[in-house]
This record gives structure tokens, C-alpha cells and sequence, in this order.
């Protein structure tokens, strides 16, 4: 994916961790696994800029970021990976829209081209999660993630 219209070439998830950086993200609860290795991946490169705040599961990062925006006054953010990982987010999405904390969750999926065929941890988050959210959105093409994001914390 190009960058801010330059011919710079970047990973998905470099552009989201360059995005989250631009929205003045300096901490992120989360959990990691297989729908969402590569976000953290690229998160190694810019440990200067963010903490990463492990906890022992997505419950307990949605309610961490909960506490932390809380707190700040700041936007809480959360990793969460596919599937499983991203439906324990549930809770704390209703706590968070009761309260009005504010919160962005960015979850891991399954492939776009596996998208509907009950692959392994698929599931429909966004569908689970429209009662809980202010605004939900699936990227399903990589050009979109600076602008989702960025609409997200808007």
C-alpha cells in the first residue's frame, strides 16, 4: 500500500501502527494471536512511540482500556485477534457505549477471499457487535486502513 500519496511501499499493518501514531496513540492494550501477529509484528519498529500493555486475555484489555481512558481522558485502544479473541470484547463494548467511554478495538480476520466460508476463528464481528457500537467497519482492502482508522477516532 502507498502511504500519504508518496511512493513509499508499506505493509498493512505499518500503515496502521503509523496511523494510530498520528492519532496520538501512545498506549495499547491487547492480546496477540494469529489473526492479528502481523499488527504486532510491525509494532516492534515503532516501541518508542507506543507501549503495549499485554494482558492475559481480550476481556481484560477492553476493560484496562476502558480504566485508561477513564483515567486520561484519552481514547483507549485495543488489539484483539479473530475469531474467539474478538467476540471476548463484547462486554466491554456495552460497558464502554453505556458510560460513553471512548474506545477503538481493532481486531484480527480471517482472509477477505475466506470471508463467509466459516474458515477457522471466522467470525462475524462487526454483525455481533452493531448493538454495542457506535460505528463499526470491516477493511477489506489495505488502501482503506489509514482513513478508517482515522475516521474511527473522529
Amino acid at each position: 500500500m502507498l502511504l500519504n500519496n508518496s511512493s513509499e511501499e508499506i505493509a498493512g499493518s505499518e500503515a496502521l501502527i503509523r496511523t494510530l501514531i498520528n492519532e496520538k496513540v501512545d498506549v495499547i492494550f491487547g492480546y496477540p494471536g494469529g489473526g492479528n501477529m502481523p499488527i504486532y509484528d510491525s509494532m516492534l519498529n515503532y516501541l518508542s512511540n507506543i507501549r503495549h500493555v499485554l494482558t492475559r486475555h481480550e476481556q481484560g484489555a477492553i476493560h484496562a482500556a476502558q480504566g485508561y481512558a477513564r483515567v486520561t481522558g484519552k481514547t483507549g485502544v485495543v488489539f484483539a485477534t479473530s475469531g474467539p479473541g474478538a467476540t471476548n470484547l463484547v462486554t466491554g463494548l456495552a460497558d464502554a457505549i453505556s458510560d460513553s467511554t471512548p474506545l477503538v478495538c481493532i481486531t484480527g480476520q480471517v482472509g477477505s477471499n475466506s470471508l463467509g466460508t466459516d474458515a477457522f476463528q471466522e467470525a462475524d464481528v462487526v454483525g455481533i457487535t452493531l448493538s454495542v457500537t457506535k460505528w463499526n467497519y470491516r477493511i477489506t482492502n489495505v488502501s482503506e486502513i489509514p482513513y478508517i482508522i482515522s475516521k474511527a477516532f473522529y
